[in-house]
Protein backbone atom coordinates (compact mmCIF):
# COMPACT_ATOMS: atom_id res chain seq x y z
CA UNK A 1 0.00 0.00 0.00
CA UNK A 2 1.45 3.59 -0.62
CA UNK A 3 -0.31 6.79 -0.22
CA UNK A 4 -1.64 8.58 -3.27
CA UNK A 5 -2.64 12.04 -4.12
CA UNK A 6 -6.38 11.44 -5.29
CA UNK A 7 -8.55 14.06 -4.27
CA UNK A 8 -7.08 18.18 -5.22
CA UNK A 9 -7.54 21.66 -3.19
CA UNK A 10 -10.35 22.68 -4.85
CA UNK A 11 -12.17 19.36 -4.82
CA UNK A 12 -12.23 18.75 -0.70
CA UNK A 13 -13.36 22.52 -0.11
CA UNK A 14 -15.63 21.94 -2.83
CA UNK A 15 -17.18 18.57 -1.37
CA UNK A 16 -17.44 19.78 2.18
CA UNK A 17 -18.96 23.09 1.28
CA UNK A 18 -21.45 21.61 -0.39
CA UNK A 19 -22.45 18.75 2.20
CA UNK A 20 -22.85 21.92 4.64
CA UNK A 21 -24.70 23.81 2.63
CA UNK A 22 -26.76 21.20 1.62
CA UNK A 23 -27.29 20.05 5.34
CA UNK A 24 -27.74 23.76 6.50
CA UNK A 25 -30.56 24.35 3.55
CA UNK A 26 -32.61 21.22 5.11
CA UNK A 27 -32.42 22.66 8.69
CA UNK A 28 -33.50 26.06 7.56
CA UNK A 29 -36.06 24.71 4.37
CA UNK A 30 -37.99 21.89 6.85
CA UNK A 31 -37.99 24.76 9.49
CA UNK A 32 -39.33 27.22 7.31
CA UNK A 33 -42.12 24.03 6.33
CA UNK A 34 -42.66 24.43 10.56
CA UNK A 35 -41.29 21.18 11.08
CA UNK A 36 -39.21 22.47 13.54
CA UNK A 37 -38.38 25.77 14.89
CA UNK A 38 -34.63 26.74 15.01
CA UNK A 39 -33.74 30.66 14.23
CA UNK A 40 -37.32 31.65 13.70
CA UNK A 41 -39.55 32.06 10.70
CA UNK A 42 -38.32 35.12 9.32
CA UNK A 43 -34.64 34.27 9.70
CA UNK A 44 -35.18 31.05 8.49
CA UNK A 45 -36.58 32.20 4.91
CA UNK A 46 -33.38 34.93 4.96
CA UNK A 47 -30.64 32.42 5.84
CA UNK A 48 -32.74 29.19 3.21
CA UNK A 49 -32.30 32.11 0.90
CA UNK A 50 -28.82 33.69 1.09
CA UNK A 51 -27.67 29.70 1.22
CA UNK A 52 -29.03 28.83 -1.75
CA UNK A 53 -27.51 31.46 -3.69
CA UNK A 54 -24.21 30.34 -2.11
CA UNK A 55 -24.61 26.45 -3.18
CA UNK A 56 -25.44 27.96 -6.55
CA UNK A 57 -21.92 30.15 -7.05
CA UNK A 58 -20.52 27.22 -5.79
CA UNK A 59 -21.73 24.89 -8.43
CA UNK A 60 -21.04 27.36 -11.17
CA UNK A 61 -17.66 27.56 -9.59
CA UNK A 62 -17.50 24.11 -9.64
CA UNK A 63 -18.55 23.33 -13.02
CA UNK A 64 -15.79 25.36 -14.39
CA UNK A 65 -13.53 24.19 -12.44
CA UNK A 66 -14.35 20.34 -13.74
CA UNK A 67 -14.10 21.34 -17.32
CA UNK A 68 -10.81 23.26 -16.89
CA UNK A 69 -9.49 20.17 -15.49
CA UNK A 70 -10.87 17.72 -17.12
CA UNK A 71 -12.04 15.91 -14.23
CA UNK A 72 -15.62 16.02 -15.78
CA UNK A 73 -14.19 12.56 -17.30
CA UNK A 74 -14.28 11.16 -14.10
CA UNK A 75 -18.20 10.59 -14.06
CA UNK A 76 -18.54 9.57 -18.17
CA UNK A 77 -20.93 6.40 -17.59
CA UNK A 78 -19.87 2.85 -17.82
CA UNK A 79 -21.34 -1.15 -17.89
CA UNK A 80 -17.75 -2.20 -17.39
CA UNK A 81 -17.84 -4.06 -14.41
CA UNK A 82 -21.21 -2.69 -13.24
CA UNK A 83 -23.14 -6.01 -12.16
CA UNK A 84 -19.76 -6.65 -10.30
CA UNK A 85 -20.61 -3.53 -8.40
CA UNK A 86 -23.55 -3.58 -7.88
CA UNK A 87 -23.23 -7.69 -6.18
CA UNK A 88 -19.93 -6.14 -3.98
CA UNK A 89 -22.47 -3.60 -2.54
CA UNK A 90 -25.15 -6.11 -1.90
CA UNK A 91 -23.39 -9.48 -1.19
CA UNK A 92 -19.42 -9.10 -1.67
CA UNK A 93 -19.09 -6.54 0.96
CA UNK A 94 -20.62 -8.74 3.82
CA UNK A 95 -18.84 -11.67 2.63
CA UNK A 96 -15.31 -9.59 2.74
CA UNK A 97 -14.32 -9.92 -1.09
CA UNK A 98 -12.40 -7.99 -3.17
CA UNK A 99 -13.23 -4.64 -4.26
CA UNK A 100 -14.06 -5.28 -7.86
CA UNK A 101 -12.37 -2.15 -9.03
CA UNK A 102 -9.16 -0.30 -8.77
CA UNK A 103 -9.41 3.39 -7.80
CA UNK A 104 -6.63 5.15 -9.42
CA UNK A 105 -5.93 9.10 -9.67
CA UNK A 106 -7.39 8.90 -12.97
CA UNK A 107 -10.25 6.75 -12.24
CA UNK A 108 -11.87 7.69 -8.95
CA UNK A 109 -14.97 6.48 -9.04
CA UNK A 110 -16.30 3.01 -9.49
CA UNK A 111 -19.20 2.48 -12.64
CA UNK A 112 -21.95 2.42 -9.69
CA UNK A 113 -20.62 5.93 -8.80
CA UNK A 114 -20.46 7.34 -11.63
CA UNK A 115 -24.05 6.71 -12.82
CA UNK A 116 -25.06 7.61 -8.83
CA UNK A 117 -22.84 11.17 -9.01
CA UNK A 118 -23.95 12.32 -12.46
CA UNK A 119 -27.80 11.85 -11.73
CA UNK A 120 -26.81 13.89 -8.76
CA UNK A 121 -25.43 16.48 -10.52
CA UNK A 122 -27.58 16.31 -13.80
CA UNK A 123 -31.31 16.12 -12.55
CA UNK A 124 -31.44 16.34 -8.77
CA UNK A 125 -29.64 18.96 -7.73
CA UNK A 126 -30.85 21.07 -10.91
CA UNK A 127 -34.41 20.17 -10.09
CA UNK A 128 -33.96 21.18 -6.37
CA UNK A 129 -32.32 24.61 -7.65
CA UNK A 130 -34.96 25.45 -10.17
CA UNK A 131 -37.31 24.65 -8.08
CA UNK A 132 -36.27 26.94 -5.62
CA UNK A 133 -35.32 30.03 -7.31
CA UNK A 134 -38.87 29.50 -8.78
CA UNK A 135 -40.53 29.33 -5.70
CA UNK A 136 -38.23 32.11 -4.47
CA UNK A 137 -39.42 34.72 -7.10
CA UNK A 138 -43.52 33.45 -7.28
CA UNK A 139 -43.80 36.57 -5.20
CA UNK A 140 -41.70 39.86 -6.45
CA UNK A 141 -42.26 43.67 -6.10
CA UNK A 142 -42.35 45.59 -9.02
CA UNK A 143 -40.97 49.65 -9.19
CA UNK A 144 -43.52 51.04 -7.51
CA UNK A 145 -43.00 48.23 -4.67
CA UNK A 146 -46.54 46.12 -5.69
CA UNK A 147 -46.70 42.59 -5.35
CA UNK A 148 -46.27 40.31 -8.17
CA UNK A 149 -47.68 36.84 -8.39
CA UNK A 150 -46.67 35.02 -11.46
CA UNK A 151 -48.42 32.49 -13.28
CA UNK A 152 -47.01 29.44 -12.47
CA UNK A 153 -48.73 26.87 -10.03
CA UNK A 154 -47.10 27.25 -6.19
CA UNK A 155 -48.22 23.87 -5.14
CA UNK A 156 -46.41 21.85 -8.24
CA UNK A 157 -42.99 23.98 -7.77
CA UNK A 158 -43.67 23.09 -3.61
CA UNK A 159 -44.11 19.81 -4.47
CA UNK A 160 -41.13 19.33 -6.73
CA UNK A 161 -38.60 21.03 -4.01
CA UNK A 162 -39.46 19.58 -1.06
CA UNK A 163 -39.43 16.05 -3.29
CA UNK A 164 -35.56 17.12 -4.46
CA UNK A 165 -34.87 18.30 -0.88
CA UNK A 166 -36.20 14.71 0.56
CA UNK A 167 -33.74 13.17 -1.88
CA UNK A 168 -30.76 15.15 -1.59
CA UNK A 169 -31.45 14.25 2.04
CA UNK A 170 -31.55 10.33 1.49
CA UNK A 171 -28.41 10.68 -0.70
CA UNK A 172 -26.58 12.37 1.68
CA UNK A 173 -27.49 9.45 4.37
CA UNK A 174 -26.55 6.83 2.12
CA UNK A 175 -23.51 8.34 0.77
CA UNK A 176 -22.33 9.12 4.57
CA UNK A 177 -22.77 5.05 5.04
CA UNK A 178 -21.06 4.43 2.11
CA UNK A 179 -17.59 6.24 3.39
CA UNK A 180 -17.42 3.49 5.76
CA UNK A 181 -17.14 0.72 3.32
CA UNK A 182 -13.44 1.60 2.80
CA UNK A 183 -10.16 -0.48 4.15
CA UNK A 184 -11.24 1.53 7.22
CA UNK A 185 -14.98 3.19 8.78
CA UNK A 186 -13.26 5.87 8.52
CA UNK A 187 -10.29 6.14 5.60
CA UNK A 188 -12.45 7.68 2.73
CA UNK A 189 -13.55 10.40 5.26
CA UNK A 190 -9.46 11.06 5.67
CA UNK A 191 -9.05 11.00 2.00
CA UNK A 192 -11.79 13.41 1.55
CA UNK A 193 -9.77 15.70 4.00
CA UNK A 194 -6.15 15.70 3.49
CA UNK A 195 -6.69 14.54 -0.41
CA UNK A 196 -4.24 11.52 0.29
CA UNK A 197 -5.56 7.78 -0.03
CA UNK A 198 -4.17 4.28 0.28
CA UNK A 199 -3.85 2.44 -2.68
CA UNK A 200 -2.75 -0.81 -3.47
CA UNK A 201 0.28 -0.18 -5.78
CA UNK A 202 0.27 -3.42 -7.69
CA UNK A 203 -3.62 -2.80 -8.70
CA UNK A 204 -2.77 0.32 -9.04
CA UNK A 205 -0.13 -0.06 -11.80
CA UNK A 206 -2.49 -2.42 -13.19
CA UNK A 207 -5.39 0.10 -13.85
CA UNK A 208 -3.20 2.35 -14.87
CA UNK A 209 -1.21 0.47 -17.47
CA UNK A 210 -5.06 -0.42 -18.83
CA UNK A 211 -5.78 3.58 -19.26
CA UNK A 212 -2.54 3.86 -21.02
CA UNK A 213 -3.66 1.61 -23.55
CA UNK A 214 -7.08 2.58 -23.65
CA UNK A 215 -5.87 6.04 -24.52
CA UNK A 216 -3.03 5.28 -26.97
CA UNK A 217 -5.92 2.80 -28.96
CA UNK A 218 -8.34 5.45 -29.30
CA UNK A 219 -5.81 7.94 -30.53
CA UNK A 220 -4.95 5.02 -33.28
CA UNK A 221 -8.54 5.11 -34.12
Amino acid sequence: MSKVYIYKGFERFWHWAQALLIMFLAITGFEVHGTFEIFGFEKAVEFHRTASWLLIGLIIISIFWHFTTGEWRQYIPTTKKLKEQIMYYLVGIFKGEHHPTAKTQLRKLNPLQRIVYLAFKLVLIPMTLISGILYMLYKTFDENNMVVVEDYPLESIAFWHTLGAILLIVFLIIHVYMTTTGETPTSNINAMITGYEDLDDEEESDEQHKEVNEKTNNIKK
